[in-house]
């Protein structure tokens, strides 16, 4: 076949040298039917599609060929075979042609299935306030020098694009609420609607269509916040294209390279900032005349007001030890000891962790994600102390209690007195009732007096407390006095003698007039 620079000399020979065909045919060596065609058709370049392809060796085999290649692609990828291997068990069952026949069918069949399943997509928009998407991702980061793999919530308004990430340890359910509740914060107010994928902690089962049976306590959130949640067909990403396309941004901007923080406080913090920078000096991408911030700034008229956080908590029982623990998520954690032998209630949040019994909290921490760690309130052992006061010097919940020196001098010359524990017990024991800087005051009193005993640790708590203002009480009309008596006690001095400074009438049986009328004003 010619080559576009022969058909070039070949083009200029005649139409512009104007030599005969015969001369071209003799200097560029082509035949005469070859410069006919070139210059009646006045093509610049020849191209030779094959209409029928002869397989004369592997032409019988293509159906079990095309057997192997389908179930080699449903394989993951980790298990697929090379093309050498599916040639290899092809000769296996009888085939007797070459390998660049396999590979060259090979190549057809995956253009193949590429065309056929690609797709065509529609663009979408959104009226301001109408939708949301949400995401998670796993990222790579440095928390308090170790490399840890955080799970980063993402949330996309549809028609601003503006963002919003938040680093967790889990995605668990009270973190999804958690994550939804400082997103909507942040905006200022949320969407009429919610689109999400098919996720565990929202989505209990997925039916034909689009019905879906949602998780209870994710509907009672929607509901808080006046969402309407609409899940995605499974396996169906571009129908929430917008959260997708941010999470590939979020990485590439925010996480390349690895940022290093002492906390996930700080990782959130410096996310949030990023965010409100990302939007301010990026525009948009229908209206690229305007910042994803200004766009965001008028569609918070839009949105559906923010009506404060949702109580997003993950609910499960379990039981109290004896030693006053309580055990959730691979971690140990205190409770009040009066709750000993009874059923709680753990309401787990993305923070913090509660034990409710009988509709009273008996315990409250910091959440720990990491695992076998036990986590103590000192306070929770207190009733325990007053009947095992021995247990205070190598008690676990009470090595690291760090108390106020004053308490801490005070506990020091109680070890070495005789019945020094219980002292420190009792002094302890106040701690729930007038507060730890009322006893720390009480103690540095009680050493500036030279007398660091309970008893007066525990005088002087009393003495401090402010009395119980009196009752008020009003007097009903029925029983006040129709003549009020006055308190003027010039009223006695009528009484009084002109001489000798003595009482008028004293001796005498008969009361006076005076003393008559004191008696009816009693």
């Amino acid at each position: 076949m010619l080559v576009v620079e022969t058909i070039a000399k070949i083009r200029r020979a005649y139409f512009q040298d104007k030599k005969s065909i015969k001369q071209i045919c003799r200097e560029l060596r082509v035949s005469r039917n070859t410069v006919r065609k070139l210059i009646r058709s006045g093509a610049t370049e020849l191209t030779y599609e094959r209409t029928i392809q002869p397989l004369p060796k592997i032409g019988p085999w293509t159906g079990e060929l095309d057997d192997m290649l389908a179930a080699n692609a449903r394989k993951a990828k980790r298990e697929r075979l090379t093309l050498i291997r599916i040639f290899e068990e092809l000769r296996a069952r009888g085939y007797d042609g070459g390998y660049d026949a396999v590979r060259r069918y090979a190549a057809s069949w995956n253009r193949e299935e590429r065309e056929a399943s690609a797709a065509a997509y529609v663009p979408l928009t959104f009226d301001p306030g109408e939708a949301y998407q949400f995401d998670w991702s796993h990222e790579i980061v440095v928390i308090d020098g170790a490399t840890t793999t955080v799970k980063v919530a993402h949330v996309r308004l549809c028609h601003s694009r503006m963002l919003f990430v938040r680093a967790y340890p889990r995605e668990t359910q009270e973190m999804v609420f958690d994550a939804h509740d400082k997103a909507f914060a942040f905006f200022g107010g949320t969407c009429t609607r919610g689109i999400y994928d098919n996720m565990k902690t929202a989505v209990d089962t997925i039916f034909v269509g689009r019905d879906r049976a949602y998780n209870r306590r994710f509907q009672q959130m929607c509901g808080h916040y006046l969402v309407d949640p609409v899940a995605c067909t499974p396996a169906s990403g571009w129908e929430k294209g917008q959260v997708e396309n941010q999470v590939g941004v979020v990485r590439r901007r925010f996480f390349v390279p690895r940022p290093k923080f002492k906390s996930y406080a700080e990782l959130n913090a410096w996310l949030e900032d990023r965010c409100a920078a990302w939007a301010k000096a990026n525009p948009h991408q229908e209206l690229r005349d305007r910042t994803i911030w200004d766009v965001f700034q008028d569609e918070r008229a839009s949105l559906v007001p923010y009506v404060g956080p949702f109580d997003g908590f993950h609910a499960v029982p379990a039981s109290v030890s004896k030693t006053c623990l309580v055990r959730f998520d691979k971690n140990r954690y205190s409770v009040d000891a009066r709750a000993v032998g009874r059923p709680v209630e753990i309401r787990a949040y993305a923070e913090r962790v509660e034990f409710w019994q009988d509709g009273k909290i008996v315990g409250q921490h910091a959440r720990a994600f990491g695992r076998d760690k036990a986590i103590y309130d000192p306070l929770h052992y207190i009733p325990v102390l007053a009947r095992k006061p021995g247990a205070l010097r190598n008690g676990a919940p009470f090595k690291d209690w760090d108390l106020p020196p004053a308490i801490r001098r005070v506990q020091r010359k109680l070890g070495k007195v005789p019945n020094g524990d219980r002292q420190m017990v009792q002094i302890l024991s106040m701690i729930p009732i007038d507060g730890l800087d009322a006893v720390d005051a009480a103690c540095a009193e009680a050493l500036n007096e030279g007398v660091p005993a309970a008893s007066v640790v525990i005088n002087i708590l009393a003495r401090h407390r402010e009395p119980t203002p009196p009752l008020t009480i009003d007097t009903p009309a029925a029983l006040r006095l129709t003549c009020e008596p006055l308190a003027d006690c010039k009223r006695y001095d009528s009484l009084r003698r002109p001489n000798h400074g003595k009482i008028t009438g004293a001796g005498r049986d008969e009361p006076t007039e005076a003393l008559r009328h004191e008696n009816r004003l009693r």
